[in-house]
């Protein structure tokens, strides 16, 4: 007699009505919504925020989800050194709108599922779209780049916030949602080269 599997427990995207982040509810990474519950944890841990948007009809989310949201060794680091949102860009349209500008001026492209790192209000300092979970076909492994981004944090803090600084300082702030400062809409002109090359190499 065999007995079956039984599901992993639910994280916080349990309670959300998205199909997509309905579909992340099960997975080891430890996921917020957005919201201010996930920038208050930030704060209160110091640590950089993992955003991933993405949307249920999305072939690359899904694919990035069981290469590296299911893998028990890439969640137990994000869960240890990052605070994790999810967002559907269907349900919130305006910050995939707003990442997305930072993410094209960084890389020259964009796409989904969408990656970027930010400090603990909100700004941008890395991002860039699917990542494998190991270095393949010139991209560096999903791992390996979240503990370069956790290096950088903790060895080169001045270094991130200029990095963010530089990017969002061409943008007016604005309230977007649970009283977290962020970007407008106005266009991205640069990123921050030094740390698009950092993460690149």
């Amino acid at each position: 007699m065999t007995s079956t599997p039984q599901p992993r427990p639910a994280n916080r995207l349990i309670h959300e009505t998205s199909p997509y982040l309905l579909q992340h509810a099960h997975n080891p990474v430890d996921w917020f919504p957005w919201g201010e519950e996930a920038f208050a944890a930030a704060r209160a841990r110091h640590c950089p925020i993992f955003l991933s948007i993405g949307y249920a009809a999305c072939h690359w989310c899904h694919v990035m989800e069981r290469e590296s949201f299911e893998n028990e060794q890439i969640a137990a680091y994000l869960n240890e050194h990052f605070v994790s949102i999810k967002v559907d860009r269907e349900e919130r349209p305006d910050l995939d709108d707003i990442y997305m500008q930072a993410v094209q001026q960084m890389t020259g492209g964009g796409g989904w599922p969408m990656t970027v790192f930010l400090t603990t209000d909100g700004k941008p300092f890395f991002g860039d779209t699917y990542f494998p979970p190991t270095a393949r076909m010139g991209r560096i492994g999903f791992l390996d780049l979240l503990k370069q981004i956790r290096r950088a944090w903790d060895e080169e803090p001045a270094r991130v916030r200029e990095a963010a600084n530089q990017l969002t300082d061409l943008l007016g702030p604005d309230v977007l949602a649970a009283d977290v400062q962020m970007l407008t809409r106005e266009p991205l002109e640069r990123a921050v080269e030094s740390l698009r090359r950092r993460f690149d190499a």
